[in-house]
């Protein structure tokens, strides 16, 4: 198993990176509270990484701190919730957020992000209420300021409509999501966490 990555970051497009590690190169897949947090194209990162082998394919996903793996494997366990989701859900609200969801069974929240209805929030709930003191430290891990910049004001935009629609939202969705908060001078991940905040505000 792979658990731990240090490398250079070669590429960045949410959702996903890809690492030199002496040499090799490392696909990675994050939610948007690891991107929030990432260096620049050309610095070093540490990433936890969690390994999922299928028949089909092998996915690795990375992570900035222990506790975003951990509440990501946690989700795993949850009857109806894969990867993708647990992904969507690390993006659409900081664990903070989401553990409070999950204590006050504010299913309505969870019902926000792509890809939840009530029934799977419901699930979450129930199947998250006792597993979220295993997970440890969650309440910290609160979404960091953006650490790359992008120099096209176009290639911003159309990168974080990219990663909207790989997180689940339709296209137009995506792009009427992006257009409300992107004033031109956002970075990529800055307009996809103002989107982001915007939907779980309302």
């Amino acid at each position: 198993m792979i658990g731990r990555l240090r490398g250079e970051i070669v590429f960045k497009q949410p959702p996903w990176l890809l690492l030199d590690v002496g040499g090799v190169g490392y696909e990675i897949e994050a939610p948007m509270s690891t991107f929030y947090e990432l260096p620049a194209v050309g610095e070093t990162v540490i990433l936890i990484t969690h390994l999922a082998v299928r028949e089909d394919a092998q996915i690795l996903y990375g992570f900035i701190r222990e506790q975003e793996r951990a509440l990501f494997r946690s989700l795993l366990k949850v009857s109806g919730v894969g990867a993708r989701m647990a992904l969507a859900i690390l993006s659409g609200m900081d664990a903070a957020r989401f553990r409070a969801c999950v204590e006050q069974e504010d299913s309505t929240a969870l019902t926000r992000i792509p890809g939840i209805g009530k029934k799977t929030a419901q699930r979450l709930i129930i199947e998250m209420r006792d597993r979220l003191d295993a997970v440890g430290g969650v309440a910290g891990l609160v979404p960091g300021p953006a650490a790359s910049q992008v120099g096209a004001e176009d290639r911003a935009f159309a990168d974080a409509v990219s990663a909207l629609v790989a997180l689940g939202y339709r296209p137009p969705d995506a792009s009427r999501m992006a257009k409300a908060v992107d004033d031109g001078a956002k970075t990529s991940e800055e307009i996809i966490r103002a989107a982001l905040r915007s939907v779980s505000a309302s």
